[in-house]
């Protein structure tokens, strides 16, 4: 089934802001990294680089069903931190707003009787579940260290050894 009109117009603006997501976190990567965070900024760059494999999902299964993904335009990310707390509060807070996104693609895949889309779409539901969770934990975790410069190093050292996603 050939994707066009409201729902690959949509896509279209998911690519992009999957795009913009990653542009997000690189930017608090580089901000963790001027707090002498490394680890926190190298979980921040391997979540950028999972953005872009979200974006390119989006992109093959459009042009595995005839459409033409086009990246919308990429503003720079208003993005000022002061401590770790309001990095990771910025993170949940983006990948709620693409959560919602996807949801909303997922209500407009039904509403079009665009069955071919709703596997890709599961897929990504589960997956912001799963990021919000995780984006979740670390600030209750750094709610928790508060003030504790050890506890703090603590959690870098345990978040830069992340590995990066091939998903």
């Amino acid at each position: 089934m050939e994707l066009t009109g409201k729902l690959a117009a949509a896509f279209n603006d998911q690519i992009t802001l999957e795009i913009q997501a990653s542009v997000v976190y690189r930017q608090l990567a580089i901000e963790m990294d001027v707090q002498d965070l490394p680890g926190i900024s190298a979980w921040f760059l391997a979540q950028s680089a999972e953005e872009l494999v979200h974006a390119q999902k989006f992109t093959d299964h459009m042009t595995d069903r005839n459409a033409a993904p086009k990246i919308g335009t990429i503003t720079a990310p208003d993005v000022t931190i002061n401590s770790v707390i309001e990095a990771f509060e910025a993170s949940l807070a983006h990948e709620q707003k693409v959560s919602e996104s996807i949801r909303n693609l997922y209500r407009l895949a039904q509403a079009e009787g665009d069955i071919d889309s709703i596997p890709m779409l599961h897929w990504f539901i589960e997956e912001q579940v799963e990021e919000e969770a995780s984006v979740g934990e670390i600030i209750g975790r750094v709610r928790l260290i508060g003030a504790d410069g050890n506890g703090l190093l603590r959690l870098d050292a345990e978040l830069g050894s992340r590995k990066e996603s091939g998903e």
